[in-house]
This record gives structure tokens, C-alpha cells and sequence, in this order.
């Protein structure tokens, strides 16, 4: 019975609140106002909605509605989860900033950028209207920064029809078929070429430089210096109408646009941007120097083919044979065999048929010196290159020479010398032989450390020490650290040494280990860092500057050092970092028994007078800072009294000699002392 109430109660339950549902914006219009008025949804967010309501509607009558009549609600679904998933996938995550790096690098480049731009903005605000504001910002936006990627990248796209006029037109000018045959192409291609030019000539106006290390983004300013410099009018010449001569001698003679050519400079530029950026700086080198030679021998070809058109095709044995032969007569043999003639020449190969002609001997006489000076280009270029790209491993094989000459010299075991040459082998394998610090010692401290941590940020982040110190113990820290390599079985201290280094683990595993070697302890990984106890000479060690423990290395391990002096100097000016540093340290030696109570209470205390002799130092200091700027002081106000009495000393006597050439007496103070 109750079953049957349920069943039969259900849908009518249910059809009041699916009424109210559909007649509320009606019966309530002022709240729907307000609604409307506070917040417009877009369509997209309105086809949601109604997707959910009729999703919801579509659940409350699936207990009441026949099997099979829920299609709808599972359709509308699986609409509502595609429309997440689209939104998701196109809008981008910001990245997550790193802590541990803004708190080193502090604000970002780009956001002082963004917000010295806002002050602008509103300081501008403050003497301009709106619509002064909103144009000057877009001039400001319009501006391009040199070492920019947008800049890059204009540079690309102009470099493209400057290589272009570089390669057809001396070709179209030479080979009158090739002209002919695609004269709308060219058309085309040169006027799209013409426009990416006078662009260019904007993108210069618009092109920043740095004034005393700032971007210039003053339109006025950066129009100034690009008008001033030959390079404008070299662009201008670029871009005169020189070929409206096609109305008086056609439209088959491309040498009337030869002025394109002189914007040969932007891809110079581009060309030096790419070298500065790519990862691959040699290979680059070489396929430039590839493309500059076949721009050579392409130029030659064409200039050969127009003398021998000047000449007479077939007129003799240098010149191109005649056109009217079927094997010569067309456009691809005729460029083929003038660019093998010319490559033959230039490269000084011979075997081309002689010249026969005055003209003829000096064209191959200025095409031999050009072939020569090739030659000893390429050979001092590639080599130069192919020497580079095998300085390091030429260093690294030095370096390994000199160690198993060194180790034969000595009579050195066989185990040892295979265990020296293996881990030469992991350093070569693993690209660990570059010395970091020698290359990137011509960088200022700052941009060095940012690197460092860059580089090591997984392993820095893991080293507690690490993680509440200051930004500049980071970067003292940081630049004092040296890596080190260890081999399998190496031991990294031993217990009872004197220590004078604390480790870091950057890769790999150490074992803390018996004294027998065998017995494990623990394991340290990436992250850990030991030996800190033993440099930090705590009050109450029973086992003073020793090792506490011995320490082996499970396979190759790659470490950071930092020395006991570097340590102290390092912490002389940062007291909270090695506060922290003593109180681990106590803590390990508690935990192992090391500790003397009563030698660390002393401590304690005689740490209380060190912090008194500090402060009385300071104190000393400070008053000796005083007293050495009230005697500077003291002596300028000396000098000034100096000089006022010599001035009123010349004064005095430049009045005794007017009064004595005026025939005046003397004043009183002569005669008294001219009495005996």
C-alpha cells in the first residue's frame, strides 16, 4: 500500500515544482530585473543553464518515467561534460609561480614593466584627456624592443624578400626566358616584396633603443635616430618607384629594380640575431657560409650567361654554346650548365674550355682571385668551425692523456687505472665535464647565482637550510659551491677525520655505513646535505672538528661542496642561518651521545660575551666613523679660514699700494713698524 501511494504520488509531487520552475521569471518580474541588470550571462552560459535544468528536471521524473524515456537527461549531460572540456582546453592555466624563486629573484621583469607602465598612464592622466591617454598608449604598445621575439621574427619575414630580389633578379635580368615564361609571378612576388619593405621602413620608426639602460618608447626620439642614420636612406633608395621605367621599355627588364638589393642589411642582422640564439651555433656557421658561396656562384653563372649573350652564343669555345641547338636551347640546360661552369671556375677545379677573347681572360682572371679567395675562406672557415665543435672533447681527451701517462710514470695499478678511466667515462657520458664556474665567470654575482639556482632548483628546494634563508645567504651560498663526482665504493669522510667541507647530494645514493664498511645505517639521497656538524665547531662536541660518521658512495654520486671557510664566511653576517645550522647539529649530537651538557652551557654563555664584544666593536667602530667626519670637518672649516685671511691679506695690500701711488700717508700701522 505504500508502495502504490509512493508510485502514484510522485508525479504530482513533482509537476507543482516543475510549474513553479517554469512560471517564476513571470510571476516575480522585478527580481528578474534585477537579475538581468546585475549580471548578463552570455549565451553560451545559457545553453548551460538549460542544459542543467532540464537535466535536473529530467532526474526528478526518472523514478516515475518508463524505462528507456531518461535519453534526454543523459544527452543533456553529455553535452554540459563536452562544453567543460572544450572550455578547459581553450583557456590557458597561468604557470604557477615558484616560491622558492620569487623569493630570490623578486619581482619579475615583466610586472615592474607593467606596473612603471600604469604610474605612466596615470600620471599622464592627470594633464591629457582620455582619448590623448588611449593614443599614446597605442603608440607605446607600437613600440618594438630589438632583443624581443617579436622583433626576431620581423626580421625573419623580412629577411625573406631580401634573399629573394638577392636570387631572381639578377637571374630574371640575365635569362630573358625565365623572365618571360613567369612574368605574372614576378609581379606579384616583387610589389608583396615592395609593400614588406615600406613596413619595414615603420617597424624602424618603431624600433626602440635603450638610453642608460632603459627602452626608448618616445616615437618622436626613435624617428629622430632612424632619420638621422645612413641606414634610412639606403632604405629609401630601396624603395623608389624606379620601375615605372617599365612604361617607356616594358615589362622584361628587372634590372630597373636592382635598388631593391641595397636592403641588404636586415638580413645581415637576422643572420647575427640567429647565430646569438640558436642552440647549434656551428652547424648555423656552416650552412651560412654555404648560402653566401651559392649566392656567389649563382651571381657568377648569370653574369657569365649575359656575357655570352653579349658575345654570341656558339661564337667560339668559352662562350655558351648556340641557343639553337636542341640540347642547348632551353631554360633548365642553359642555367644548369652556366652555374657547373661557374662552380668548375670558382672553385678552381678547371677543366672549362679556354677564353679565346680579351674581355673572356679577364673574366676568368677576376673569377680565379674570387675562386681563391673562396677556397681560403672555406678551408679557414670549416676548419676554424670543425676545431670548435671538437674543443671540448680534444680538452677532455688532454686531460685524460696527461692522467694515464701520468698513472704508467707512476707504475699505477690496473684496478686503479680502470677505475680512473671509467670515471672519466661517466663525466664524458653524462656531459659532466664542462667546469660551470670557468664559464660563466665572466657574469656579474647576481645573474651567476640566478643561473645556479635555475639550473639546481630540484636539489636546492630539497636542502632544508635552503628553504627559510635569506635571499642574499642563498646567493653567497650559492656561488660557493664547487660540484664534486664521486665513484662506486669511494668513501666521501670517514669517521674521526678532521673536516673541513660540508656536502650536498645533488644525484645519486650514499650509505652511512660501520666501520667495517658493511653494516648500513641509513641513506642519503638527493637533497641531503652532511658534515656540517664537524665545520661548525659546536660548543660540547665531545668529538670537536671529527667526522661523527663514515660515509660511502653507492654508485656514482654527484655532490656540492662548500669548505668550512666559505661556510663561516658566508654565515659571519647572516647569525640566524647559523643559529639554525648550531641547533641541528646539537640535535644529532644528542640523538648519538656526542654532546657534553655542561661544555655547551658554557658555550652558550661565552656565545652571550662574543654577541657583548660584537656589539661593543660596533659601537667603537660607529664612534670612530664619527670622530673621522667631525675632523674632516674640522680641517675644511680650517681651510676656508685660510683662505678668507689670504684673501683679506691681498685685499690689504693691494689698497697699501693705490694709497701709495695717490701720494696719500701711510696708514699708522706702516710707521709703527718701519720705527727701529
Amino acid at each position: 500500500m505504500e508502495k502504490s501511494n509512493g508510485t502514484t504520488k510522485s508525479p504530482a509531487s513533482h509537476r507543482p515544482r516543475r510549474a513553479s520552475m517554469q512560471t517564476s521569471p513571470r510571476a516575480d518580474p522585478a527580481r528578474t530585473t534585477r537579475l538581468s541588470s546585475h549580471s548578463r550571462p552570455s549565451s553560451a552560459d545559457d545553453t548551460s543553464s538549460e542544459l542543467q535544468r532540464v537535466a535536473a528536471l529530467e532526474d526528478a521524473d526518472q523514478n516515475s518515467a518508463p524505462q528507456g524515456k531518461g535519453g534526454l537527461s543523459r544527452i543533456a549531460r553529455l553535452v554540459m561534460l563536452l562544453r567543460g572540456w572544450a572550455q578547459k582546453g581553450s583557456t590557458e592555466e597561468d604557470e604557477r609561480p615558484d616560491s622558492f624563486l620569487d623569493r630570490f629573484r623578486g619581482p619579475d621583469a615583466k610586472t615592474l614593466a607593467a606596473a612603471a607602465s600604469l604610474a605612466a598612464m596615470r600620471g599622464d592622466g592627470d594633464h591629457a584627456t582620455e582619448k590623448s591617454k588611449k593614443r599614446k598608449k597605442i603608440w607605446r604598445a607600437l613600440v618594438l624592443d630589438p632583443a624581443g621575439n617579436w622583433y626576431y621574427r620581423w626580421l625573419l619575414l623580412i629577411a625573406l624578400p631580401v634573399l629573394y630580389n638577392w636570387c631572381t633578379l639578377v637571374a630574371r635580368a640575365c635569362f630573358s626566358e625565365l623572365q618571360r615564361k613567369y612574368l605574372l609571378v614576378w609581379l606579384v612576388l616583387d610589389y608583396v616584396s615592395d609593400g614588406i619593405y615600406i613596413v619595414d621602413i615603420i617597424m624602424r620608426l618603431h624600433t626602440g633603443f635603450l638610453e642608460q639602460g632603459l627602452l626608448v618608447r618616445d616615437i618622436k626620439k626613435l624617428s629622430k635616430k632612424y632619420l638621422s642614420t645612413m641606414q634610412f636612406k639606403l632604405d629609401v633608395a630601396s624603395v623608389l618607384p624606379t620601375d615605372l621605367g617599365y612604361f617607356a621599355v616594358g615589362l622584361h627588364h628587372p634590372e630597373l629594380r636592382f635598388n631593391r638589393l641595397l636592403r641588404f642589411s636586415r638580413m645581415f642582422e637576422f643572420f647575427d640575431r640567429t647565430e646569438t640564439r640558436t642552440s647549434y651555433p656551428n652547424i648555423f656557421r656552416i650552412c651560412n657560409l654555404v648560402l653566401y658561396i651559392l649566392i656567389i656562384i649563382h651571381w657568377n653563372a648569370c653574369i657569365y650567361y649575359a656575357i655570352s649573350k653579349a658575345i654570341g652564343f656558339g661564337e667560339d669555345t668559352w662562350v655558351y654554346p648556340n641557343i639553337s641547338d636542341p640540347d642547348y636551347g632551353y631554360l633548365t640546360r642553359e642555367y644548369i650548365y652556366c652555374l657547373y661552369w661557374s662552380t668548375l671556375t670558382l672553385t678552381t677545379i678547371g677543366e672549362t674550355p679556354p677564353p679565346v677573347r680579351d674581355e673572356e681572360y679577364l673574366f676568368v682572371i677576376f673569377d680565379f682571385l674570387i675562386g681563391v679567395l673562396i677556397f681560403a675562406t672555406i678551408v679557414g672557415n670549416v676548419g676554424s668551425m670543425i676545431s670548435n665543435m671538437n674543443a671540448t672533447r680534444a680538452e677532455f681527451q688532454a686531460k685524460i692523456d696527461a692522467v694515464k701517462h701520468y698513472m704508467q710514470f707512476r707504475k699505477v695499478s690496473r684496478e686503479m687505472e680502470a677505475k680512473v678511466i671509467k670515471w672519466f667515462d661517466y663525466l664524458w657520458t653524462n656531459k659532466k665535464t664542462v667546469d660551470e664556474w670557468e664559464v660563466l665567470k665572466n657574469l656579474p654575482d647576481k645573474l651567476r647565482a640566478e643561473i645556479a639556482i635555475n639550473v639546481h632548483l630540484e636539489t636546492l628546494k630539497k636542502v632544508r637550510i635552503f628553504q627559510d634563508c635569506e635571499a642574499g645567504l642563498l646567493v653567497e651560498l650559492v656561488l660557493k659551491l664547487r660540484p664534486q663526482v664521486f665513484s662506486p665504493g669511494d668513501y666521501i669522510c670517514r669517521k674521526g677525520d678532521v673536516g673541513k667541507e660540508m656536502y650536498i647530494i645533488k644525484e645519486g645514493k650514499l650509505a652511512v655505513v660501520a666501520d667495517d664498511g658493511v653494516t648500513q645505517y641509513a641513506l642519503l639521497t638527493a637533497g641531503c646535505c652532511f658534515g656540517e656538524i664537524s665545520i661548525l665547531n659546536i660548543k660540547g662536541s665531545k668529538m670537536g672538528n671529527r667526522r661523527t660518521a663514515n660515509i660511502r658512495s653507492i654508485g656514482y654520486s654527484d655532490l656540492f661542496c662548500l669548505s668550512k671557510e666559505d661556510l663561516m664566511e658566508a654565515v659571519t653576517e647572516y647569525p640566524d642561518a647559523k643559529k639554525v645550522l648550531e641547533e641541528r647539529g646539537r640535535e644529532i649530537l644528542t640523538k648519538e651521545g656526542l654532546l657534553d651538557d655542561a661544555a655547551a652551557a658554557e658555550g652558550l654563555e661565552g656565545l652571550d660575551v662574543g654577541q657583548k664584544l660584537d656589539r661593543l666593536e660596533a659601537s667603537l667602530e660607529t664612534l670612530n666613523s664619527r670622530f673621522s667626519r667631525l675632523l674632516a670637518e674640522y680641517d675644511a672649516a680650517q681651510m676656508k679660514l685660510k683662505q678668507r685671511l689670504t684673501c683679506l691679506e691681498a685685499k690689504v695690500k693691494q689698497d697699501d699700494l693705490l694709497s701709495m701711488t695717490s701720494g696719500s700717508p701711510p696708514p699708522p700701522e706702516d710707521e709703527e713698524q718701519s720705527q727701529p
